[in-house]
């Protein structure tokens, strides 16, 4: 398993207006091409103006097809466009993990 963990960070006082974004134009493409996330969690203490989201894949081929796959749809494009304009985000880490020896998911 190879786990895609995003941390997105918004400009401060955006990241509700962002979510709505996300949740009309963005989720349920990415959901149609990646599966269900395994979390997406908004930060409650700490930076409160950053989210995470994971994302499962059988391996880093599966992780590659997939995403291809996403980024020709026109609807994620489309998304992605909302989103560059709406300039709510400042910052993405992305970290590919793999479970720990004696985790079995």
């Amino acid at each position: 398993m190879l786990y895609d963990v995003r941390t997105y960070t918004c400009l401060p006082g955006t990241l509700k207006k962002h979510m709505t974004l996300y949740g009309e134009h963005g989720y349920h493409v990415q959901r149609r091409h990646l599966g269900e996330p395994l979390a997406y969690l908004q930060t409650e203490t700490g930076n409160v103006n950053s989210y995470t989201h994971i994302w499962v894949f059988e391996n880093a081929a599966d992780r590659s097809d997939r995403r291809a796959a996403l980024q020709r749809d026109p609807e994620w494009v489309s998304y992605l466009e909302k989103s560059a304009q709406a300039a709510y985000l400042v910052s993405q880490e992305t970290r590919l993990m793999v479970p720990a020896p004696f985790f079995k998911p």
